[in-house]
């Protein structure tokens, strides 16, 4: 069992990926979860935007560990990253900022990360501190399922979900081998490229929905370019069991930087907007 915190829902329970996704499916609902990147601007103030995703509809949460080089990110995410590293952020800080967010809600709790962070730490240390900080789930964005046998080890060990990536490119044949590997939820990359808001919704993110739906029965989540209520909308009413957006939260952190009090108001109120699009599917 992952140990367990104070809760202000004195559930005193941690929920899992399975327990969230069967509650929000049972409410006719889809899974909200929104991204940000673990200090930034700075520490305290990044521990504010994600109470104002929780407070404001979040039924998940993805956090992402800063990195020098994030090759899947696109340019607002790399922004943050920077800021975050330039506010001092470290990996054991970023571990610390999951253990503040705990003081307040059970919700899942994943981290997005670069392989090379957990490298450094060391596989079994850096399992061993993510069930201490009582994370949900890693996913490793550059770690392919042919090099990932050790941390699915790992991963299991510490009773926490290896997350996996499928996207445009993937095959059938290879859906089919990450989805043995997978737990938690699927995490369906929604255009070709690297993260960031898009405009609209290809039919080919449709497309790409329903052919990994037909090859597993864990719940997928869809990311990449989910940056409006309507994107939030399309996806889950063509079969998505959640929505994760990041770049369009980000820039709105990015546009108040002089004046967060106002970002984080605005960030609540987008957060709302986008979570009632899950709704009705």
């Amino acid at each position: 069992m992952r140990p367990l915190k104070k809760y202000l829902n004195n559930s005193n329970q941690l929920q899992s990926y399975q327990e969230m996704f069967q509650e929000v499916k049972n409410r006719g609902e889809g899974a909200f979860i929104p991204f940000t990147v673990a200090g930034d601007p700075d520490f305290e103030t990044s521990i504010e935007i994600v109470r104002q995703y929780v407070d404001n509809g979040a039924d998940a949460l993805e956090i992402g560990f800063p990195f020098s080089d994030p090759v899947a990110d696109g340019p607002s995410v790399q922004a943050a990253d920077i800021r975050s590293l330039n506010s001092g952020m470290t990996t054991e800080k970023c571990f610390e900022f999951i253990s503040r967010i705990r003081e307040f809600t059970s919700i899942p709790i994943g981290i997005l990360v670069y392989y090379n962070l957990i490298y450094r730490k060391g596989l079994e240390e850096f399992y061993s501190k993510a069930r201490n900080a009582s994370i949900t789930g890693i996913l490793a964005a550059d770690l392919p399922p042919e090099e990932a046998g050790d941390a699915v080890k790992m991963a299991s060990k510490y009773d926490l979900d290896q997350i996996f990536m499928v996207a445009q490119t993937t095959t059938n044949e290879r859906i089919a081998e990450i989805v043995e590997m997978c737990t938690g939820f699927l995490y369906v990359v929604a255009v070709m490229g690297v993260t960031g808001a898009r405009s609209d919704i290809k039919k080919s993110t449709v497309d790409l929905i329903k052919r990994v739906k037909n090859h597993t029965d864990l719940p997928i989540a869809v990311g990449f370019g989910i940056s409006k209520p309507e994107h939030v909308k399309d996806v889950i009413q063509s079969g998505s069991d959640g929505a994760i957006v990041a770049s369009a939260i980000i820039n709105i952190i990015t546009q108040n930087l002089d004046d967060m009090d106002i970002g984080k108001h605005e960030i609540g109120i987008f957060c709302k907007e986008l979570k009632e699009s899950t709704k009705n599917r």
